[in-house]
């Protein structure tokens, strides 16, 4: 009850109003960059990753500005205050706020070490999508069916995060194909690289490939095609991947080349006659198929 009344005792009823409507303020400012962001990435889409980095940034001033403003209006923060205080409002604060604390924290270190930028295609923790937003205590991912992800962002300092682009608008692409054994992968090559090629969304400035392997799919012996290409923007991610798949698809129908399947291999059958001279001419002795065994003679007594 001290300490509360001690908490009381410093706070200005007055500054109150003042405080919200800076917070308010800082909230608006927040929102209208976020909207300029949005438009000034859409007309320049080559720099709408570092738009969007720089509008993350500009966000967190605002948030940390807004609360140093609105602190000194509600609070006398004089010099008796904070000894009295200090400790109390330590204690209170680090049990009561601490995973908030740690994921501001976090938040600015993810800005200063750049493990992903908002605008990258991330994978954590079974999730896959675009980061739209780092926030003071979270991330924000919007996942390839359209489902919004909040993480809070202590999580990334200790699991692992891939970034699929870095901070690039291009980002690279690999797709399997599979056909059978025994057919033609020349021509199976050459229509998977006419796919890339001709594709309206592959970023072509940078190497691509098709790479063949040997592997067992779906018990069955097959050569794996796999298609590397890079895609000109990570939005266009699945049209890429759809684009290359009905190329690919229907070319290897037209060229009459076969997905993966059991193979059954006829051995030659020789004629009776040809068999018979076969084992009379082969070593001078008879096979161990065609050979009576011999039956031991009967036992005598002395």
């Amino acid at each position: 009850m001290e300490n509360t009344a001690q908490v009381l005792q410093f706070i200005r009823p007055g500054g109150i109003p003042t405080a919200l409507l800076i917070i308010a303020i800082g909230w608006f400012g927040v929102q209208l960059l976020r909207k300029a962001g949005e438009q000034l990435g859409d007309r320049m889409v080559e720099r709408r990753l570092a738009i969007s980095q720089a509008v993350t940034i500009l966000r967190f001033i605002v948030y940390i500005g807004s609360i140093a403003l609105a602190v000194p209006v509600v609070f006398s923060l004089t010099k008796e205050m904070v000894i009295a205080l200090g400790g109390t409002i330590a204690v209170t604060v680090g049990f009561a706020l601490k995973d908030l604390t740690a994921s501001i924290i976090a938040g600015i270190t993810l800005l200063v070490d750049k493990p992903f930028q908002v605008g990258d295609r991330v994978s954590f923790n079974g999730y896959y999508g675009e980061i739209v937003a780092i926030g003071l205590r979270s991330v924000r991912m919007v996942t390839l069916d359209d489902n919004l992800v909040t993480i809070p962002n202590n999580k990334f300092l200790n699991d692992i995060v891939s970034s699929g682009n870095a901070g690039e608008l291009n980002m690279l692409i690999q797709q399997d194909f599979y056909i059978g054994i025994d057919q033609d992968l020349a021509a199976a090559k050459r229509i998977a690289a006419e796919a890339i090629t001709s594709c309206p969304y592959a970023y072509l400035d940078k190497p691509w490939d098709v790479l063949v392997n040997e592997v067992i799919q779906d018990q069955y012996f097959a050569l794996r095609l796999r298609t590397k290409v890079y895609v000109m923007d990570v939005r266009h991610e699945k049209r890429l991947e759809s684009d290359i798949t009905e190329r690919i698809v229907q070319g290897f129908a037209e060229a009459g080349i076969g997905r993966p399947s059991i193979l059954y291999r006829n051995m030659p059958v020789a004629p009776a006659g040809d068999a018979d001279v076969a084992a009379t001419t082969s070593g001078n002795k008879p096979s161990a198929s065609t050979t009576t065994p011999r039956q031991a003679p009967p036992c005598r007594r002395p």
